[in-house]
């Protein structure tokens, strides 16, 4: 298995905190094997990565300069300022880019021939091990390069391979899901409060009921329509539940939502739908 070696990351935003608490609580790194460059407005992420025991630093260059594997986790707007700035000391690095429609092309220009460059997709839930992320290899990465991607992604939930024209969808599906279900989750718990549950009890049995039915889902091998038809019984209550479901176009609306956002990331991307 391939060497890690020193993490760093380059922003020290939302994905940058999940991905660094993810990969300490993993066992997959030390606080001294990992190093983050904060804007020093953000007061909020240099706390956060400081009470892990992460070196913080202000500079991009020392990130790039002390570290093996370099995520590229600033704002996609800010990225093409970034990797200009990092230019002449990115030869040699493994790049993992989390920036939302950037592509692998346009980093790679961006950077030394001798870079190395991988785009990947995870997740928020990543901070608590149970994230989905995907990757896409650049043209100079090698084969030692994806297993290093790999483990460190496997080490915070599950990681598959997809073609660059994929990543727009999985944002959409993957990237922004979480935001979706905790917005199912939420209403799932108003519906019980208002039907007498006490609040805190709604919101436990709520989250728990989604994690549940997502494992089964992956684990069972069994079509979500299969399982869904052996909770319901003629006449039933779940079966009154999905009927209100459908006359309030829950389909369509959450079959909507990811189509939105991919139409969303294409904008961003600047492709055409």
């Amino acid at each position: 298995m391939s060497t890690i070696g020193k993490i760093g990351f380059l922003g020290g935003g939302n994905m940058a905190k999940a991905l660094a608490k993810g990969f300490l609580a993993a066992g997959l790194a030390k606080p001294s094997t990992l190093i983050a460059s904060v804007h020093p407005a953000d007061k909020l992420s240099l706390q956060s990565f400081q009470a892990l025991g992460v070196e913080t630093v202000v500079k991009n260059a020392p990130v790039v300069q002390q570290s093996d594997v370099v995520f590229v986790s600033v704002k996609p707007q800010v990225v093409p300022s970034v990797l200009s700035e990092i230019q002449p000391i990115s030869s040699g690095k493994l790049f993992l880019s989390v920036a939302m429609g950037i592509t692998l092309s346009t980093i790679e220009s961006s950077l030394s021939q001798q870079a190395r460059v991988i785009r990947v997709m995870p997740n928020l839930p990543a901070v608590v091990c149970s994230g989905c992320s995907v990757f896409v290899r650049g043209s100079q990465a090698t084969d030692a390069d994806a297993e290093v991607t790999q483990k460190l992604l496997q080490s915070v939930g599950t990681c598959e391979a997809v073609d660059e024209s994929q990543l727009d969808v999985v944002t959409a599906l993957s990237g922004s899901g979480p935001a979706y279900v905790f917005v199912m989750i939420e209403a799932l718990a108003d519906g019980a409060v208002h039907m007498g549950m006490p609040r805190d009890l709604a919101y436990r049995l709520a989250s728990q009921t989604v994690l549940g039915a997502g494992q089964m889902v992956r684990d069972s091998g069994l079509h979500p329509g299969q399982l869904k038809d052996g909770v319901t019984s003629p006449a039933g209550s779940t079966a009154a539940a999905l009927r209100q479901l459908e006359l309030s176009g829950f389909r369509a609306a959450v079959s909507g939502a990811v189509e939105q956002a991919t139409l969303r990331c294409r904008q961003i991307s600047g492709k055409k739908a």
